[in-house]
């Protein structure tokens, strides 16, 4: 007899419908499963073989074919163990399968019958919805990964013989139904207050501006100086996370596995801080199955490296392209897959290898060494960085200063008036923050008063800008206008932008000789 149950695919974020025919029919004993599987579901064979005798079934002592529809699309994973089991039952005329044509069955099984909790499931069920099937099957433990999604119908289970029963309508289906995101906050213990920060006000400020409007930061200053701790309070500033944007992170997380164990949609903005000796492929994304990499994980939130130049050079340059282009592709010899990685960029460097160089300690190091050590940064990849900040070193006075300092939830108030003022203005295109516009898009939004242009022009030709670096500091200066609440572009905004862009001119002019 043949039976046919539907399951998913996944390939990068993007769902596939796979259709599970198992056939058994009289002949000696063997088992085939055909529909390029990987290792994983070539040894589903045993997982379900033992699932169905520890659930109090027989399996069936016949030839037994599965095949998994398309034939032309590789499968992976063991997400397709509870649909195959369900299709042997089905076919050896074991339960009904009446039901099955309403159901999407996702799932693995460990040997005694138990549904283990896979990988993926949120954009899974997402594209299952898109294509009109609104009735899923899926592990208990990951029920509350797709609990938000409208218009679905969940049904979680925790053992094979569970869902076997109710397909024989013996028991009444437990199903769920979906209920209302609700942004939750940002919990206390997320971030470093900015109220423990003692002194660096201008970097500070420049913190706020890059969360505001999105843009990449530079920190730079010598040891000790604060840089790690203010890179560390930014997720206590981020503005708040909406339902599209917490939907578009957890389908990335998902798919990487790290939601696996009972998580729910994304409550806050990811914040990814690899160590600098992870490689190209864990960085930008990549391996036998095309995972993503860190810049994708931190997409919608902030990606930070500290100590910026002991990073790989490839590694460095390979973030070029992304940081322009707002998405990855990765290319492998039998798979190709995009990846969204919108995030924000921040790093943090010393000036030299001793780190006192420009401060008031001696530096250790000869001129040659610290060309040497500032090279490692690209002019490219230094260009995409929207602001520049020189942090010094604290003072004593600072550092036991009794002044109450503004606290990161009075900081994030302001960054989120700027942010709905931007998602108001950009409505009509999809963009969530300035730091996404284009150069078109940039002339259409971003109004600047005569004042302000005459300043930028005299700044353009003194500084020697390229054209990228005149667009960084125009998106910034409209975030600058944001936070003031002004609808147009003034001489003060620009000045202000300006400032954030003069470091590479102080430690990079002879760097590159």
């Amino acid at each position: 007899m043949l039976a046919k149950v539907l399951s998913y695919g996944l390939n990068g974020i993007e769902g596939y419908p796979v259709l599970v025919e198992a056939d058994v029919y009289n002949g000696l004993p063997s088992y085939e499963i055909c529909g390029l599987p990987d290792a994983s579901v070539k040894e589903s064979k045993e997982r379900v073989r033992s699932a169905i005798k520890n659930s109090g079934y027989e399996y069936p002592a016949k030839k037994i074919t599965i095949n998994l529809a398309p034939a032309d699309q590789r499968k992976e994973g063991p997400i397709y163990d509870l649909a195959i089991a369900i299709g042997l039952l089905v076919a050896s005329e074991q339960i009904n399968g009446e039901l099955l044509k309403y159901m999407t069955i996702f799932g693995e099984l460990s040997l005694n019958g138990d549904v283990r909790p896979v990988a993926g499931l949120l954009p899974m069920v997402i594209d299952a919805r898109k294509r009109g099937f609104n009735f899923m099957v899926v592990p208990h433990d990951n029920m509350r990964e797709i609990q938000n999604i409208e218009d679905i119908k969940i049904l979680p289970v925790k053992h094979l013989k569970e869902l076997a029963s109710i397909l024989n309508k013996e028991e009444q289906p437990d199903i769920v139904y979906p209920t209302p995101w609700e942004y939750k906050g940002i919990p206390a213990d997320a971030a470093v207050d900015l109220a423990d920060i003692r002194g660096q006000e201008k970097a500070k400020r420049a913190m706020e501006i890059a969360a505001a409007g999105g843009h990449n930061i530079l920190l730079i200053g010598s040891p000790g100086s604060g840089k790690s701790m203010l890179a560390k309070a930014l997720p206590g500033i981020l503005p708040d996370f909406t339902f599209e944007e917490a939907l578009e992170v957890t389908q990335i997380h998902s798919a990487a596995g790290e939601t696996k164990q009972g998580g729910d949609l994304a409550g806050i903005r990811p914040f990814r801080c690899p160590h600098h000796t992870a490689s190209s492929a864990a960085i930008i994304g990549g391996g036998q199955k095309c995972v993503p990499g860190e810049i994708s994980l931190a997409h919608r939130g902030v990606l930070y490296f500290d100590e910026l130049p002991e990073f790989d050079r490839n590694v460095l340059e390979a973030l070029r392209q992304p940081l322009e282009d707002g998405t990855v592709s990765v290319s492998r010899a039998n798979n190709k897959v995009s990846y969204p990685a919108d995030f924000m960029f921040v790093a943090s460097m010393n000036p030299c290898p001793c780190g006192n160089f420009g401060s008031d300690t001696e530096c250790r190091c000869s001129q040659p060494q610290i060309n040497r050590y500032l090279s490692k940064i690209s002019g490219p990849l230094l260009d995409r960085m929207d602001i520049h900040v020189e942090m010094g070193r604290i003072h004593y006075n600072e550092l036991h200063s009794t002044e109450q300092q503004e606290t990161s939830a009075q900081v994030r108030s302001r960054i989120n008036s700027a942010r709905n003022i931007q998602l108001e203005r950009y409505k009509s295109i999809g963009k969530y923050c300035n730091a996404q516009l284009n150069s078109a898009q940039l002339k259409e939004f971003c109004p600047i008063h005569p004042a302000a242009e005459q300043l930028l022009k005299s700044a353009y030709e003194k500084m020697k800008m390229s054209a990228r670096s005149y667009t960084r500091v125009l998106l910034t200066a409209r975030t600058i206008a944001d936070l003031d609440s002004s609808r147009e572009v003034l001489a003060p905004h620009i000045a202000e932008a300006i400032q954030y862009r003069s470091l590479d001119r102080k430690y990079w002019s002879n760097s590159y000789d």
